[in-house]
């Protein structure tokens, strides 16, 4: 099917509202282990603000899942979400105390964590099961697309003005702005709206941690799926690190963020096609492979020093990252009931988000005490291992 027979006004906008948020987010994701480490942040301390802040975006994804789902809203959580992560921006060149930085990292993860599950289950509501792959694959192509130009932004400005990098806090506050007003063109479908009459009138209570009760609910599969990307997720630390591989190579900044926005623009260019072939050769294949070249990508990036070697690496990183994510999301959507898409969504990422805290925080730690290659090696290693788990679970009828 033509993918301008399956995208719809609501997908366009959702897209182009992560087109703009990345570009501002992307803006200085490659400069922030150095900028960290510019106003005083060790290796460790690094790993530890970038695990707590992505445990944060997890904790309250769980919650602002099952909470949309239960009020029947999506539009709102996506307006407040993408809205707290755009004004964080500016924040974090304020001031440059440890604790203010983690407060401003903090709020950007948490309007993600606002905003994952309801944003995803628009998405997942907009198409047909047999079309998730090309869905979720156009998003994270759109997404990414901003991941590339924002880095390419940042490299320019820093090519007049090396070193400056609190202004870049600043610029990034305005494709956030654009993005803010896309969000506000969305609207919840009628039926959605009547039925939060109805949920109102019950004054159904929602805590904290109630999503927590649908994994009792859930289908086997979709057990064997979370506990297999859970493991996975256990190893695989920030890409901040891989960012900080190539500074410990005596790359400049530049040369960083080139490579930074090489990968994403592999990752966008190829989210799409490989969404396709994923809805025609089957998701739990397509997500497989994409985990095992994960797994080869980590061992041979602690061993290398080439510039040409690492530009092949970040060419396969691109691949597993379309291979895996939107796929992984399809995955999802399509074992769970549609009442309860978004917190399906925020169960898996809810817990997915605690690992990257303890794997990023770990990788912080194993930098430091036995240096990147054994860091890289690990995590190679241990996600071999569950690539060799979701193969033989997810292949079972």
């Amino acid at each position: 099917m033509a993918l301008r027979k399956i995208l719809t006004r609501t997908i366009l906008l959702v897209s182009f509202v992560s087109l703009f948020t990345d570009i501002a987010s992307e803006m200085l994701y490659p400069i922030m282990p150095v900028y960290l480490r510019s106003i005083g942040f060790s290796f460790v301390l690094i790993g530890i603000l970038e695990g707590v802040a992505e445990a944060t975006a997890g904790l309250s994804k769980g919650y602002f899942g099952n909470l949309s789902d239960k009020l029947k809203k999506r539009a709102p959580f996506v307006q407040a979400g993408y809205t707290l992560s755009a004004i964080s921006k500016p924040m974090m060149a304020i001031l440059t105390f440890p604790w203010w930085i983690f407060i401003a990292r903090t709020f950007d993860r948490l309007g993600k964590g606002i905003r994952t599950g309801a944003r995803d289950a628009i998405l997942s509501d907009e198409t047909l099961p047999e079309n998730k792959g090309k869905i979720f694959g156009f998003h994270r192509g759109m997404d990414t697309l901003g991941a590339a130009i924002g880095p390419f932004v940042a490299l320019i400005f820093l090519m007049f003005y090396p070193g400056q990098y609190k202004w870049l806090f600043l610029i990034a506050f305005f494709p956030g702005l654009i993005a803010i007003a896309l969000t506000f063109l969305l609207k919840d479908k009628k039926a959605a709206e009547e039925q939060t009459n109805l949920t109102n009138n019950k004054k159904e209570r929602v805590s904290f941690f109630s999503y927590l009760t649908y994994w009792k609910r859930a289908t086997p599969a979709y057990h064997y799926l979370v506990i297999g990307l859970l493991v996975f997720t256990l190893f695989n630390s920030s890409d901040a690190f891989l960012l900080l591989a190539l500074k410990n190579k005596h790359m400049t900044d530049s040369a960083m963020i080139g490579y930074y926005i090489f990968y994403n623009l592999v990752y966008a260019m190829l989210s799409y096609p490989i969404g396709y072939m994923a809805d025609k050769i089957g998701l739990k294949t397509t997500m497989i492979t994409g985990l095992l070249i994960f797994s080869v990508v980590y061992i041979l990036f602690g061993f290398t020093s080439s510039a040409v070697v690492f530009a092949v690496l970040f060419f396969f990183y691109g691949i597993y990252a379309a291979a895996t994510e939107g796929v992984s999301k399809a995955l999802i959507t399509n074992m769970a009931d549609k009442s309860e898409t978004a917190t399906a969504i925020g169960f898996f990422t809810s817990f997915s988000s605690v690992c990257t805290m303890l794997a990023s925080s770990l990788a912080g730690v194993l930098w430091y005490s036995i240096g990147p290659t054994y860091m890289f090696l690990i995590s190679g290693i241990g996600v071999f291992f569950a690539v060799v788990y979701l193969f033989f679970v997810l292949r079972k009828k």
